[in-house]
């Protein structure tokens, strides 16, 4: 087996420029795969991290049967006492924050938007001291302030200001049905616009104080939810069941669901596109593949002369199978090799930088909270796996064609140009 490796060897510095084509085919393909998987993790954990920061929380409260209607923002079903409950939340160590969540029609005026319109919208009611303890809006202010408690004012996301061209200091004014059924109205002023990570809440935000909402709404000492907010660290399912034991022991009436619960839409969606994905990162596995085998097809016809002349001379077909197999290992570790070092060297810019795909989330409405930022991260479990397959793929398409090869016998060997 040493004269073997020795001979491999040989043969691949003899061959150099050939070497040197096929092991940057590897390369350039193990480069890309390493860029593209790191860019898909990176996005997955951003999506996940901006849709509890911004949007869901870790873990929500909820009244008894609010989840089955949850789409009609029903304020009948509602926590009773909930800053009752968020104070025993803290007391065990969770931050938690009531909130109000109604639709509204939003009503526009032409002295400030041009011309008059309305259009359906969904509104969040914050406590405006607590909101920040367990959602990050605190520092995606773009314009003007957040708004005050037991003021009619109101915060908008930075895409809908922009789509309705809404500038700090504009009025509107919120149509919607109290807690009971009866209508109301709430003129509102615009004070704040906020652009968050997270494109569907820029598209949708609108914030105003829980106070102001609770006198207008009748919701007073009631909330649709509360919101907590856990570690990085924490198990959210474990932490949830502790909840469930927590509030089971100051009441019933209530339930508990962690973000993967109240995104379940978002994770269907995601594992389509997770599906999607994994098909380009196949279909750039497979170009590599083509390269290596392309190349490895070639080297093996342009040596069959050299193959004969190893039989006639007392060579075994096994140990010539086992020589052209450790030339394509070798081709396949160099390939490998600068193949993992180009693209983790270009990964630290992915990750550290990004690329900027802003324009085109935008225009388009898609399953990652991510808006314009790619960033990519560190999976040391992918970059060993494409280092290894790199190797093993070059061996196993170099088996075919020398098995063929060694099934010619000698003459034919010997005559092939």
């Amino acid at each position: 087996m040493k004269f073997l490796v020795v001979l491999a060897c040989k043969n691949l510095t003899r061959y150099k420029r050939r070497t040197i084509i096929t092991a940057v085919t590897i390369a350039i393909g193990l480069m890309l795969f390493i860029l593209i998987d790191s860019i898909l993790i990176g996005v997955d954990r951003e999506s996940v991290r901006n849709l509890k920061w911004y949007e869901t929380s870790s873990v929500r409260i909820m009244a008894t049967g609010y989840w089955e209607d949850r789409l009609m923002l029903p304020l009948d079903v509602s926590i009773d006492d909930p800053y009752a409950k968020v104070q025993l939340l803290r007391e065990h160590g969770y931050d938690a924050t009531p909130r109000i969540m109604f639709a509204a029609d939003l009503i526009l005026y032409s002295e400030d938007f041009g011309e008059d319109g309305n259009l359906p919208v969904q509104v969040t009611a914050v406590d405006t001291t607590l909101d920040n303890t367990v959602f990050r809006f605190e520092d995606t202010l773009l314009e003007g302030r957040f708004a005050e408690s037991g003021k009619n004012e109101l915060v908008i996301g930075s895409w809908m200001a922009e789509d309705l061209q809404a500038k700090v200091g504009y009025w509107v004014t919120l149509v919607t049905r109290g807690n009971g059924g009866f209508f109301e109205a709430m003129d509102m002023q615009i004070v704040g616009i906020v652009n968050c990570p997270n494109p569907n809440v820029n598209r949708s935000l609108l914030m105003v104080p829980i106070d102001t909402v609770a006198d207008y709404l009748a919701m007073e000492n009631l909330a649709t939810e509360i919101d907590i907010a856990l570690p990085e660290s924490a198990d959210t399912d474990v932490e949830a069941q502790a909840i469930t034991r927590l509030m089971a022991e100051s009441g019933k009436g209530t339930t508990v669901m962690t973000w993967k619960d109240l995104a379940g839409d978002y994770l269907a969606m995601m594992q389509a596109e997770r599906g999607g994905s994994s098909t380009m990162l196949f279909l750039v596995f497979l170009i590599a593949a083509v390269g290596i085998s392309n190349t490895m097809l070639m080297v093996i016809n342009e040596r069959t002369r050299e193959l004969g002349m190893m039989r006639a001379l007392g060579m075994d077909d096994r140990s010539i199978h086992w020589l052209f197999m450790l030339e394509a290992g070798g081709i396949g570790l160099l390939g490998s090799s600068i193949g993992v070092a180009l693209g983790m060297l270009a990964n630290i810019y992915i990750v550290q930088e990004g690329l900027d795909f802003g324009f085109f989330m935008r225009e388009m409405d898609m399953a990652y909270r991510v808006q314009s930022i790619f960033r990519g991260a560190w999976s040391l479990r992918s970059i060993l796996t494409t280092f290894f397959s790199g190797i093993f793929l070059s061996m196993l398409v170099a088996w075919i064609p020398t098995r063929r090869a060694i099934r010619m016998d000698i003459p034919s060997c010997l005559r092939h140009q």
